[in-house]
């Protein structure tokens, strides 16, 4: 009796054996494949984030300025001069764009980070409108196409210091920031970490170019 008692006794172990072993590997498939999942399912949200984002911003505005243009040849007889002048309107349209295609990132999925690795320079382009007036000229110096190329190149050159003191590249930069800080909500809700310069941002405000 004893003996059919002892190989109950194993059986009854042995079932449990089998059942802790299933139940083990049956959480670890089960476990690993979630994270896996998990990992993946976070990858493809930020990789489509960031291709959501890469986009062409660009922020447009209008500059117009009046210039008064003068040339002089002079002779050698004194007093005795060839001049040339003429007034010139230059009315401008100015984009500031940012090509967010060109942005260069690495997503470490191990780690969840998310690293900028960098970001496109602003490119500017002005687009003068050149008109001539009042103009003024001899025989002996005579507008040519030297002048309207150096006045064109002027005109560049005083809208350009013009866009400098005005607010169209920051509020370019401040679209790109609005852009950017999409991936920011993104990888703070999946509990990613989104790095830039060698550091951890975790708000708008630190997202500097």
């Amino acid at each position: 009796m004893s003996f059919f008692n002892n190989v109950s006794e194993i059986r009854k172990w042995i079932v449990i054996a089998l059942i802790s072993l299933v139940l083990f590997f049956g959480y670890k498939y089960f476990f690993s494949t979630n994270e896996s999942s998990s990992i993946e399912y976070d990858t493809l949200l930020i990789q489509q984030e960031i291709k959501n984002v890469g986009k062409l911003v660009v922020t447009e505005g209008h500059f117009a300025e009046v210039m008064t243009y003068k040339d002089k040849r002079v002779t050698y007889i004194p007093g005795l001069s060839f001049d040339k002048k003429a007034i010139v309107v230059i009315n401008a349209d100015v984009t500031v764009s940012f090509d967010l295609s060109l942005i260069q990132y690495d997503v470490d999925a191990e780690n969840k980070t998310l690293t900028i690795l960098t970001i496109p320079k602003e490119e500017i382009k002005i687009s003068p409108d050149i008109k001539y007036y009042d103009i003024e000229s001899s025989s002996f110096n005579e507008f040519s196409a030297s002048d309207y190329n150096k006045i064109s190149k002027i005109a560049k050159v005083n809208l350009a210091k013009k866009l400098e003191g005005s607010s169209l590249k920051s509020n370019a930069k401040n679209r790109l920031m609005s852009e950017l800080s999409k991936m920011l909500i993104v990888t703070n809700s999946l509990g990613w970490t989104l790095k830039y310069n060698g550091e951890n941002i975790n708000t708008e405000n630190k997202l500097k170019l």
